[in-house]
């Protein structure tokens, strides 16, 4: 099949792969106690079972979960997501405004993860089993063993408190392009694509390693061109295939490391979100932020999937 063929087939594809997302996280809602309406009880115990009785009804929540799962699913076929239980807003609005500064906070930890793994990886296998590939190494296995809650606090430790380099809060009141937005977005988008840097520097050196042994990289080298050129324009090309693997699926673990680094850093995203909707249960917010993440993985897929037949004209999709 052809490439546009190919994308339109994934595409497709995407809506089973929601639909049995959305079915089972929102089956696992539903089987942790308690709901937002329990909550709110709790911190009301004036409230009568005839005015439960009511609340339950007017947010859906008083029928089986196939019920409220069939109700939910076509009002999202509408684009109603539905509404906060706890603050009466819009769940799209909610969406719409900690979205921006979700994306802002991954593009820091790809560029950061990406500017760090290609050339680190590069200069390891160039200069393999030698000591700054062993350094090398070594610094990759910590990146990928150290936790990113702990490595944030760490980083606000040092570089906020100790030396004053970023604040330790985010600025308020400025808009996210604004330069002390941007400035203080850096010790998190460390925090975040620490990990993935050290796992695509280690695939990119072990790739470059191994294309630096075919009879491809020995033709140039005997044709007589720079080291330079023959690993830059050869050997990087065909080493690329396998980090635009590793880096589509490390999309996961940049989404949901957010969640966690957008805590210990206060920043006002999804993942501080969804854990504020965790904590109460609401359903609605949860279902929107989990789908969103779902569309962002399978799109990141699709994208390397596309990124294949760039760097490499010999894959077809036929």
């Amino acid at each position: 099949m052809s490439l546009r063929r190919f994308i339109l087939k994934r595409l497709l594809a995407i809506i089973p792969i929601l639909f049995g997302v959305s079915v089972i996280t929102f089956a696992m809602v539903h089987l942790t106690p308690g709901d937002p309406i329990d909550q709110m009880i709790g911190l009301n115990p004036d409230i009568t079972p005839a005015d439960e009785a009511q609340i339950r009804a007017r947010y859906g929540l008083d029928g089986p979960i196939y019920e409220q799962y069939l109700t939910w699913m076509s009002n999202v076929l509408v684009g109603d997501f539905g509404e906060v239980v706890y603050s009466g807003r819009d769940v799209s609005t909610i969406v719409i405004e900690r979205l921006p500064e979700t994306i802002a906070l991954g593009i820091f930890g790809w560029v950061f993860a990406l500017g760090i793994a290609i050339p680190t990886g590069i200069y390891a296998a160039v200069n393999k089993d030698k000591f700054g590939d062993t350094v090398s190494r070594f610094v990759a296995l910590s990146g990928i063993s150290i936790p990113n809650f702990w490595l944030g606090l760490m980083l606000i430790l040092v570089m906020a408190l100790w030396l004053g380099l970023w604040p330790v809060l985010a600025p308020s009141r400025l808009p996210l392009y604004h330069p002390e937005m941007l400035w203080f977005l850096i010790l998190p988008g460390v925090t975040i694509g620490t990990a993935a840097a050290a796992s695509i520097m280690r695939v990119m050196r072990t790739a470059m390693a191994e294309e630096m042994n075919k009879e491809y990289v020995t033709a140039a080298r005997a044709k007589g061109l720079p080291e330079r050129k023959v690993v830059l324009k050869h050997v990087l090309r065909n080493s690329l295939i396998s980090v635009v693997t590793l880096a589509a699926t490390l999309t996961a673990g940049i989404v949901s490391g957010s969640i966690v680094v957008e805590v210990v850093f206060n920043w006002p995203g999804l993942g501080r979100e969804f854990i504020n909707a965790i904590d109460r249960r609401e359903v609605n917010l949860i279902m929107a932020i989990t789908l969103f993440t779902g569309v962002a993985i399978i799109i990141a897929n699709l994208i390397a999937d596309i990124l294949y037949a760039v760097l490499d004209p010999r894959i077809r999709y036929d």
